[in-house]
This record gives C-alpha cells, sequence and structure tokens, in this order.
C-alpha cells in the first residue's frame, strides 16, 4: 500500500508562527527494546525537496533504510545523535532518558535549532525548547521522517557491534527488542550489561528476578514513604 511521502508543512507553519529561521526535526528509537540504549536524532533540512522513498524508518525494509541513510546523512543540512545507557534509563526513568538523549542530540548540532519538530503526542524536551508535537511526524514531516531513519539505522548498527559480545541474545537481528531468541537467552543466561534492569520482564524470570533494579517510579515512591516517615505521618 502506498504512502503519502512526508512534506515540510509542519516546518513552514512553524516558521510562519513562530519566527524560527533553524528547525530541526527529532524522533527516537529504542524506547520498547530491553536491551541497549534510546537513541535520538535530530535533523536540520531546510526546505529541500527530499530523497525519493523517504518516510517513517518502520515502514521501510532494512536493506532500503540503510540504503536511505546513507543518502541522507549527505543530504541533510546537519544532524546529530543522542543517546541515554541502559543505566541512564534505570536511573532516570524512560522520559528522563529521553530528554537527556535528545537534549544531547540538539547540543550536538553545529547551530542550536530555533524550534523542534518532536515526533508523537508528549512534549519529553519542554523549556527552554520550543517544541511543535506532531503524532506519526516520522510519516508526515520531512526532517522528523529522515531523523526517524538516521537514529534507527545508527541504533541497529550499535547492537549488532555488541552481537559477537553477546551471540546468544541475537543482538544483531532483533537489535535489544524482545524476540523469542532474546527471550529464550535471558531465560538461560540472564540478563548482560547492556540490559534495562528495572524493567518489568525480570518478573517472569524467577532465576533472575534477584538482580532487577528498583524503577524510578519505585524510587521515587519509596523516597517519599521515607519522608513522611520521618516527618511523623505513620
Amino acid at each position: 500500500m502506498p504512502y503519502e511521502p512526508p512534506t515540510h508543512r509542519v516546518e513552514r507553519s512553524v516558521r510562519a508562527t513562530t519566527g524560527a529561521r533553524l528547525v530541526a526535526g527529532v524522533d527516537e528509537v529504542g524506547r520498547g527494546a530491553w536491551a541497549g540504549p534510546v537513541t535520538v536524532c535530530a535533523a536540520v533540512t531546510g526546505l529541500r525537496r527530499p530523497p525519493e522513498g523517504l518516510t517513517d524508518s518502520k515502514l521501510l525494509t532494512p536493506l532500503r533504510r540503510t540504503a536511505l541513510a546513507e543518502v541522507l546523512t549527505g543530504w541533510v543540512t546537519s544532524h546529530a545523535l543522542g543517546h541515554a545507557s541502559p543505566e541512564e534509563i534505570d536511573t532516570l526513568g524512560m522520559t528522563a532518558a529521553l530528554r537527556l538523549a535528545a537534549c544531547r542530540a540538539l547540543e550536538a548540532l553545529p547551530e542550536r535549532p530555533d524550534a523542534v519538530i518532536l515526533d508523537g503526542k508528549h512534549d519529553y524536551l519542554g523549556k527552554p525548547w520550543n517544541v511543535r508535537t506532531v503524532i506519526k511526524g516520522d510519516q508526515s514531516c520531512v526532517a522528523v521522517a529522515a531523523a526517524s531513519v538516521i537514529a534507527k539505522v545508527r541504533r541497529d548498527a550499535m547492537l549488532a557491534e555488541l552481537a559477537p559480545e553477546c551471540p546468544e541474545y541475537a543482538f544483531d537481528s532483533n537489535a535489544g527488542y524482545p524476540s523469542p531468541i532474546h527471550k529464550s537467552a535471558l531465560a538461560e543466561h540472564g540478563p548482560t550489561r547492556y540490559h534495562r534492569r528495572s524493567w518489568a520482564y525480570l518478573d517472569a524470570l524467577p532465576r533472575w528476578r534477584h538482580l532487577k533494579l528498583p524503577s524510578h517510579r519505585d524510587a521515587l515512591a519509596a523516597e517519599s514513604l521515607e519522608d513522611a516517615g520521618q516527618l511523623g505521618m505513620f
């Protein structure tokens, strides 16, 4: 089924309503993975005609995605990647980790953007960034689509580089997401140092459950209880 190609409509709107000169598209990959970082790409494209076939990275075959990413890295005006590690995800929680990775990407651009188009409905960046959120922006907005492809290909390559060190987990084929091979390896060998150990998948692994870390939410709840106890509330 053919897809409508992304356009510069949102970027033109942002420029017109905010006076922004430099607009970056931002997208993330790895949010739902069990292992590896969450990766964010910030891409600045201007208003030039995009490469043929550009769309959300999830709608492309791996071969086409890789070829397109190679074209995009030379076509975009500028781009940068930011990552938040499994340890940072465990410590901060996913929302704060996403913000950390996105800020790292945006701050690594050669020039700070005046506005950001962020894929999705939730603004996890916030102030001081001037953000426009767009649901399915990775399909409709050129800069966000470019960011989605570059981020996906780079993160997949990072996980593939870990495969020789952790061959049982098949990171080169699942990129840290919960495939059957990945689940089987976790049950047999437990989590590696690349896994997010505050995540609920460890609850289903009795042999390795003792390795689970408290989630960010659990840690905040524990701190609240401790504070309440110190104040004599119970």
